[in-house]
């Protein structure tokens, strides 16, 4: 049960100097008073609409949900896909958190990052920690992506955009994202790839958000950002309340797969924990 979740879309300020356009969308149970504040962080080339079903289930439990579309995706201005410096995109995410504030000022936040959007979530923890009540990461791009390790050695970045087949072993998700306009289907620009590559070492080199819980979750058979590379960036980061659960046989989208229910029981159940009501 989803409840009566209302949704409501607007643009804020955001992008370079605040002189852009940054697309924001709220969800909100209106059937009973939100105990705690999830803020999505979206990955690279998608968009926060992608995630309504996730927003959805969070208002059921007991969460009124906030998401930005970032700079160069979804319905934010700036050209397709292209971030020049992480931080920046940082700082669109606390302006978005501000807002939410503005509506709840004092139920705990819980901010949930997925892939790119996990790199985007962990940096805000290092950034802003004394804010956040706890820290999801799905499948997030931190330690080494040897994917785009290679894409930055490159003369020329191929024009090869993500096979669908990799994001879930349900076929209806690669159908619809290879079927969503707002979703980029274009090659890597070289800034974007420079700047994943500079903001994973910078996450590295802040170290750990000691004291702030942290779950991470993902999938074993995630052929587009592998295990193996994220758990240096783990290691590096978590504190002593850390959770991990990888999925047998899950792809890239965790909240995507066939067993999307059993992910997202764990997510819920460890923000209620950081909420105070589980």
């Amino acid at each position: 049960m989803t409840g009566d979740v209302s949704t409501r879309e607007w643009e804020l300020p955001g992008g370079p100097q605040g002189s852009g356009r940054l697309h924001a969308r709220a969800w909100v149970d209106g059937s009973a008073d939100p105990t705690w504040l999830a803020v999505l962080v979206h990955g690279y080339g998608e968009h926060i609409g992608r995630y309504d079903g996730v927003a959805r289930l969070l208002c059921a439990e007991g969460a009124a949900v906030y998401g930005p579309d970032h700079r160069g995706h979804g319905r934010s201005s700036g050209e397709r896909v292209l971030i020049e410096d992480f931080a920046d995109v940082v700082e669109d995410v606390h302006r978005v958190v501000t807002q939410a504030r503005s509506a709840y000022r004092s139920i705990p936040l819980v901010v949930i990052g997925h892939s790119m959007g996990g790199l985007i979530a962990a940096r805000y923890a290092q950034r802003y920690r004394g804010d956040l009540a706890g820290l999801v990461l799905s499948g997030p791009v931190l330690g080494r992506w040897s994917a785009i390790e290679e894409l930055a050695g490159l003369e020329e970045i191929p024009d090869a955009p993500i096979d669908p087949a990799t994001l879930s072993r349900d076929p209806s998700v690669g159908a619809a994202y290879t079927a969503d306009e707002l979703v980029w289907h274009g090659p890597f620009k070289r800034p974007t790839v420079l700047a994943i590559v500079r903001e994973m070492e910078r996450a590295a080199a802040d170290g750990t958000v000691d004291g702030l819980p942290l779950l991470w979750v993902h999938g074993s058979d995630d052929r587009l950002v592998p295990v193996s590379g994220t758990k240096v960036g783990i290691e590096s980061l978590a504190g002593p309340d850390f959770t991990a659960r990888i999925f047998p046989g899950a792809r890239h989208e965790v909240f995507n797969e066939v067993n999307r229910d059993e992910v997202l029981e764990e997510v819920t159940r460890f923000a209620r924990r950081c909420a105070g009501r589980g």
